[in-house]
């Protein structure tokens, strides 16, 4: 009986300590796997910095979307981050404006859908029509020769209005905009 419990602990320990080594290597393999260096870095910052409008590029990784491309983040000269998607061929994507110079809340979910705040979502706001107006001119200043499809307002923390429009080419952008009409952000619409 002894025998056969020291048979079974001589499969089991091995076996389990392969599955371990298995799954750091397979998680270290899977973090570099994101991660852009050399030439490729390089370039890939090139372009973003200046999609940015100059500055610093800190962070490069492939995209996560499931598309061929890159995500740069980048530090401006006056300590605002920048992040560029780029695609495959280094063409600029979208690229969004960080509001503030803290990112600690920027992955946070604001929505609540458990009626503990009995004001309604911003984004369930009717627009006047001087802010739709003037959310058509701001998204059609962005991608000239577009038409506009949606405008509405926004729930998402420093952005005001959503515009969506289409392009000459029939490429739809979703367009963010801030209170002041500014542009935060620009996305194609895949």
């Amino acid at each position: 009986m002894k025998i056969a419990r020291l048979r079974s602990k001589k499969v089991v320990i091995p076996a389990t300590l392969a599955v371990a080594a298995l799954a750091v290597g397979g998680t270290v393999w899977v973090a570099s796997a994101d991660e852009v260096r050399g030439d490729e870095r390089t370039r890939a910052a090139d372009a973003a910095t200046s999609a940015a409008g100059g500055g610093r590029a800190l962070d490069v990784e492939r995209a996560d979307d499931g598309e061929d491309g890159y995500e740069v983040e980048v530090l401006l000269e006056d300590g605002r981050e920048v992040d560029v998607l780029l695609d495959e061929d280094l063409e600029v994507v979208s690229t969004e404006h960080d509001d503030d110079r803290d990112d600690r809340d920027d992955d946070r979910d604001d929505d609540r859908d458990d009626d503990s705040d009995e004001r309604p979502d911003a984004d369930d706001r009717v627009l006047s029509d001087a802010e739709r107006t003037a959310a058509e001119k701001a998204a059609l200043t962005e991608k000239p020769g577009s038409t506009v499809i949606d405008v509405e307002a926004s729930d998402v923390r420093g952005v005001a209005y959503e515009v969506e429009v289409r392009d000459a080419d029939g490429l739809e952008w979703d367009i963010e905009l801030d209170a002041d009409f500014g542009i935060v952000a620009t996305h194609a619409d895949r």
